[in-house]
Parts: C-alpha cells; sequence; structure tokens
C-alpha cells in the first residue's frame, strides 16, 4: 500500500517537472522579448509579437512587447534574423503592425527583391496578408514593382479602385480582388 502511494507521487512529480521543464525551455512568449527582437516575432502560439510604446508619469519611455491576435501562416517560434530585417527594409523598433510601409517606394522595392522575398518567409507571410487586407495580390504588386510602381501605389492608396479623373463619358473599370494565397516557402 505504502509503495502505490509512493509510485503515486513519483509519478505526479514527473509530470509537474516535465510541464514546467518545457514551459520554461520550449517556446517563445511574445512578454519575455526586449525591444530588440520583439518586432517580427512569433510566439510558440504561431500569434506575432507587437512592439508598443508607453510613456510613463515622469516622461521615461518604456517599450513593451506583447503578443497580438495576428496569426501567423505556418511559423512559430521565430525571432526574425538582422540579415531579414536588413534586406526587407524593416526597423526593429517598429511600433505595431501596419500595412502604411506598403505605400513608400523604396519599402515595397527592399521587400520585393529576391533576397527578401526568396529568403525571409515570416516577412513575406507578414506582408502578403497586410496586402490582401487592402486588397493587394502582393506577388502582383512585387511584379508592378519591376515595372510601373506608381500605378499599383495609387490602386493601394484608393483600396484597389482608381478614382476617376476630370475626363467625362469615360468607362471606368472596377477591380475584382480574387482570394489570396500566401506564396510557399518551397
Amino acid at each position: 500500500m505504502a509503495s502505490n502511494f509512493v509510485l503515486k507521487s513519483l509519478v505526479i512529480l514527473a509530470l509537474t517537472l516535465a510541464v514546467f521543464v518545457q514551459g520554461s525551455l520550449g517556446g517563445i512568449a511574445c512578454e519575455n522579448l526586449n525591444k530588440d527582437t520583439c518586432t517580427f516575432a512569433v510566439a510558440s502560439s504561431g500569434k506575432r509579437c507587437v512592439l508598443e510604446k508607453h510613456v510613463k508619469r515622469s516622461g521615461e519611455e518604456a517599450y513593451v512587447c506583447r503578443t497580438s491576435d495576428i496569426e501567423a501562416d505556418k511559423v512559430t517560434d521565430w525571432v526574425e534574423s538582422d540579415q531579414c530585417i536588413e534586406a526587407c527594409g524593416l526597423d526593429r523598433k517598429s511600433l505595431g503592425i501596419s500595412s502604411d510601409s506598403l505605400l513608400e517606394c523604396g519599402f515595397t522595392r527592399k521587400l520585393c527583391s529576391t533576397q527578401c522575398y526568396n529568403g525571409c518567409p515570416n516577412i513575406i507571410d507578414l506582408y502578403f496578408n497586410l496586402a490582401a487586407g487592402e486588397g493587394v495580390f502582393l506577388p502582383k504588386l512585387c511584379e508592378a514593382q519591376r515595372g510601373d510602381a506608381r500605378r499599383e501605389m495609387a490602386e493601394i492608396r484608393s483600396s484597389g479602385f482608381v478614382a476617376p479623373g476630370p475626363v467625362s463619358g469615360v468607362n471606368h473599370v472596377k477591380y475584382r480582388v480574387a482570394p489570396a494565397v500566401a506564396p510557399s516557402s518551397a
């Protein structure tokens, strides 16, 4: 009877230790990242990390890394490399998650570069989904970047519809957006 109790106690102790060891060794928690690793990271839950800035009453700025509601596609436990941050024209100290940078021609050029587009799947996944939220298909935007990027930027600014000009009697075309599928990293 006593040996049965000891055996059960050992099993419970082993399971408890396994849970604590797994929690301390495995996985990224956004709240544990500092401001130099937070932006463009993905937690073990698959949610993207976001850097926030708070100003204390003393006027001192404090940066906090939090877990966002945005899920990454097929990426977990990921802190983006400095090489990808540089290749894609990003900044580690970017606050929040926004598609605004897609409007900047210089940023889009770097994002669509071969080094970034083919070598940084986490960043491409993020901006693919941000572009899709604006009604833009990222591969088409990158293709336009190699051609007439200004027209594509105008389409993004107008949420996919080009505003009618002052000329009357012209049939205006409305663009339909097909469902977006993230590019595979293969």
